[in-house]
């Protein structure tokens, strides 16, 4: 790219030197000096100067040069606005931002360039295309605002959803905030101390989320503002009733929330009715960590697509994107309160019936291909909807209808929430009836492509279109009454968007034209004519397809007022059909998974029976065919922490996982892969497993894995569950096991959490025999010669041995590595045995055993216990004992 290319002149510069356009083109850009302006010129959006030079960049399209203004180079560089969702995709993907610059003035009046505005601006974090968005995530807008010296202020929404979030938090918790509501785009104030900065900006480079930043000027982060505001939002008179009256922080932060939303929009947002205060307290804590090592809704690797070997794509059997997102939020979210699962369950038991063959597929039948009324609602509010998915819309509005009925049916208890949904669900009174009333069936896609209103609804529309109905009727008649008139045969009447009517004759026929024709244009072979009755006739049908699509506008904007009163009673309504889709999924996945409905109690204990890993289970069905071996946890007041120990690959981490996840799923109320479930509370699920390097924030893996400890150690409570997964392998032996016993004392004596704490270190079982809430459980494993056999059970009491150089052979290691490994081990045991003496890892191993068996093991081959005798018995063992190696 050229070094001289222009850049955009600053707003200040004297805009009289520029031509008309690029004058007006100029102050529309000086009001979005960091946004891409999509500025509308006929077919194409186009960009110039230092928009056109990073559009093209960035979206591969061609960079032109065009004339000058005030003596530079117009660099432009377009898209074609049919296509604008494509190029805004792949811009979204990239965290740039557009405004969209479109002609609101009249061509035909306007003197000079034609009016234009931004009508809307494009982030990342303020989505409400349906191109632009995944039906299973939201586009998430998240303001943060500095409030003192160790606090903050959080505000955030989806605005397809119309609920604000508030929350407030110390500076030091904010991570984990940002990690749990993952926004899409983050608003900061431009008056942010330059550590606070950092520390945000460190959070995206230490991979806390792709979100995109902006920032805002400070005057935006009001406490005062931010209360009217949400005011206006509720129609209230008081946040009490939300608990959110003594949030003043939060409420500076949704002061910049709500004013960036309504700019990026162009308009207020009338569908924003709701806010939720979110309390560390009120939700289970998933760290960042807990949710990555869980895979609970992307894998360790990163892939998040529906196949992916995650929790959420096993639950996902949702019918609806509604749903979808829903179950993801539940998932990622999970209550403390356990009357909330317990709702979920008890609607669920509803849901399958006595034997299981109950309600749940007739209404999953029902949501099946049923629109997106959640997101429709929230275009709707901000009249961004179109005809077709307005016509969606009505259709969707039938099919809850019939859902309210079905659950109706089922009759739920009063208060439950299956009787809530019933009733959330019944559409609002004569909103199906006037989208019907008002919409053809199948409309054009575009208001301005006209073919969008229903004939019968307005006269005047009717008879403007009459006139374009019947215009093929006039000019068959036209054509047929002009060749008698002239006697010319192969007369033609027809039209272009070009020039219009037109008479068509060919050469040879010029000479029996009348006088009344009149020449409108000359081709090669023939000539075109235009008659006063054609012209009459023209300047009527024309003048009528103009003012048919002007005032099929104005219908359908009529149309989006009338449908504003409906707004609450539609998100109402989006949000029973989702919550109904992803029960009816819970349901499902029960009964085809073979899963138990959890029990709750107040005592402290997780106790599962027969548990088994459900993604695990799930792949090894689909790929194998072979069965998931179940294994039994027990943890209470007195057994409060497992020291399990077992061969690499024995299944020490899915064991541990498959804890968790149980744990999870019956803290959002579904049924879980065991055959018993009780669970006391629960207020967080830590995880350590896994070793990384962060190499952005100067990290070593073992840095980080003593980070992660560390932290969990700080947060961790007696209603906790804990997994620490080889902790200390990261340092010297002695220093890891120094560390490992420390880390587990303190679990045991301190934080007194449910643990599972998996380790290689033989030495770790020892504990349990001096701290009374501890126990040793291990991983079966067998050996067959020099292989070995993983039993993947869990049974009382310490492995016997790690199994390691047989794992290494199962990987493929040569066979002199791994005779050189088991000699240097047993030099490891022996030494271990007699005080630790020295051991040179590196010697080689003696010739006999640097190839093939080695003495003992040929000796030991040709054994057959069954045949010898007592006697005999013992001398072969006397003879075992003389192959030993001398030391």
């Amino acid at each position: 790219m050229q070094n001289d290319i222009p850049h955009a002149p600053k707003p200040a510069l004297d805009l009289s030197a520029h031509t008309p356009m690029m004058a007006q083109y100029l102050g529309i850009k000086a009001e979005f000096p960091d946004t891409l302006v999509f500025y509308r010129m006929g077919d194409f959006y186009e960009l110039f100067f230092a928009d056109a030079e990073k559009a093209a960049g960035l979206l591969d399209i061609t960079l032109t040069r065009r004339g000058q203004s005030a003596g530079q180079p117009v660099l432009m560089a377009g898209v074609p606005f049919h296509s604008v969702e494509t190029y805004l995709a792949r811009l979204i993907k990239l965290g740039e931002s557009v405004a969209l610059c479109e002609q609101v003035g009249d061509v035909a009046t306007a003197k000079g360039p034609v009016e234009r505005k931004v009508v809307r601006v494009v982030t990342p974090g303020t989505l409400t295309d349906t191109e632009l968005l995944s039906d299973k995530s939201e586009a998430i807008l998240l303001a943060v605002h500095q409030a003192g010296k160790n606090r903050c202020g959080l505000a955030w929404l989806s605005v397809t959803q119309g609920v604000v979030h508030l929350a407030e938090c110390a500076q030091d918790e904010l991570a984990d905030w940002v990690d749990r509501i993952a926004p899409s785009e983050l608003l900061a104030s431009a008056g942010m101390t330059p550590t606070f900065e950092q520390k945000l900006r460190g959070l995206k480079t230490a991979g806390r989320g792709s979100w995109s930043f902006a920032m805002r000027p400070d005057f935006q982060f009001d406490a005062g503002l931010g209360q009217r505001k949400l005011l206006e939002q509720l129609q209230a008179a008081s946040l009490a009733a939300w608990s959110a009256d003594a949030l003043a922080d939060a409420h500076a932060a949704a002061a910049a929330l709500l004013t960036y939303a309504e700019h990026t929009q162009g308009r207020s947002l009338p569908h924003v009715q709701r806010v939720q205060v979110q309390r560390s307290d009120a939700l289970i804590d998933l760290p960042a960590s807990t949710r990555r090592n869980l895979e609970l809704t992307q894998t360790l690797r990163g892939e998040s697509a529906a196949n992916s070997p995650t929790l959420f794509a096993l639950l996902d059997t949702c019918m609806t994107g509604m749903g979808s997102r829903l179950l993801k939020s539940w998932l990622l979210s999970p209550p403390r309160d356990r009357q909330v699962a317990i709702d979920r369950l008890q609607a669920q038991a509803v849901l399958r019936g006595d034997s299981g063959a109950g309600a749940w597929s007739g209404l999953r039948e029902q949501l099946k291909g049923a629109s997106d009324v959640e997101r429709i609602t929230a275009r709707t509010a901000l009249r961004q909807v179109r005809p077709r998915e307005l016509v969606a819309l009505r259709h969707a509005l039938a099919r809850a209808a019939g859902l309210s009925l079905q659950v109706q049916a089922l009759q739920p208890e009063p208060g439950s929430l299956l009787a809530g949904m019933a009733r959330w669900l019944t559409p609002p009174t004569h909103c199906a009836e006037l989208l019907q009333m008002a919409l053809l069936e199948e409309p054009a896609a575009l208001v301005r492509d006209g073919g969008v209103i229903a004939d019968g609804l307005d006269a005047e529309l009717d008879e403007l279109r009459g006139i374009q109905t019947n215009c093929d009727a006039f000019l068959l008649d036209l054509e047929t009454r002009e060749k008698e008139r002239t006697g010319i045969a192969n007369l033609r009447v027809q039209f272009n968007k070009v020039h219009g009517f037109y008479i068509e004759v060919t050469q040879g026929q010029l000479d029996k034209v009348p006088d009344d024709y009149r020449r409108r244009q000359t081709l090669k072979n023939a000539e075109r004519f235009i008659t006063p009755e054609l012209k009459s006739f023209e300047d009527k049908a024309l003048s009528a397809q103009e003012r048919a699509l002007a005032r099929e506008k104005w219908l359908y904007e009529g149309l989006l007022d009338q449908l504003q009163p409906f707004v609450p009673a539609l998100t109402e309504l989006a949000q029973a059909m989702a919550s109904l889709d992803v029960l009816c999924a819970l349901t499902e996945r029960s009964l085809t998974l073979n899963w138990c409905a959890p029990e709750f109690t107040k005592e402290p204990c997780i106790e599962i029976r027969q548990g088994r890993h459900p993604v695990v289970e799930a792949r090894l069905a689909q790929m194998s065919g072979t069965s998931f071996i179940a294994n039994d946890t027990v943890l209470g007041t007195r057994q409060r922490l497992q020291i399990i120990t077992g061969p690499n690959m024995g299944g020490k981490s899915t064991y541990m996982r498959q804890v968790a996840l149980i744990v999870l799923l019956a803290s959002i109320g579904s049924h879980v892969p065991a055959s018993r479930c009780r669970l006391g509370p629960i207020d967080a699920i830590h995880t350590r497993i896994g070793a990384a390097d962060d190499l952005a924030n100067a990290q070593s893996t073992f840095m980080l894995e003593m980070t992660e400890a560390a932290q969990i150690l700080h947060s961790a409570t007696p209603h906790s569950l804990v997994l620490m997964d080889e902790i200390g392998r990261g340092t010297s032996t002695f220093d890891g096991l120094a560390l490992a016993s420390g880390i587990a004392t303190h679990l045991h004596n301190k934080t007194q959490a449910f643990a599972l704490f998996a380790t290689h270190y033989f030495e770790l079982t020892e504990f349990p025999a001096t701290h009374t809430a501890a126990v040793n459980m291990h991983v079966s494993a067998a050996e067959s010669g020099a292989s070995i056999v993983f039993l993947h059970e869990l049974q009382a009491g310490p492995a016997s041995k790690s199994y390691g150089v047989q794992v290494a052979r199962l990987a493929g290691m040569p066979a002199a590595v791994l005779n050189h490994a088991r000699h240097a081990l047993s030099a490891l045991e022996a030494g271990a045995n007699e005080s630790r003496q020295q051991v040179d890892l590196f010697a080689a191993p003696p010739e006999s055993e640097a190839t093939g068996p080695s003495p003992i093991e040929v000796a030991l081959a040709q054994i057959n216990p069954d045949a010898l005798s007592p006697r005999e018995a013992l001398d072969a063992l006397y003879a075992l004992q003389r192959l030993l190696p001398k030391h």
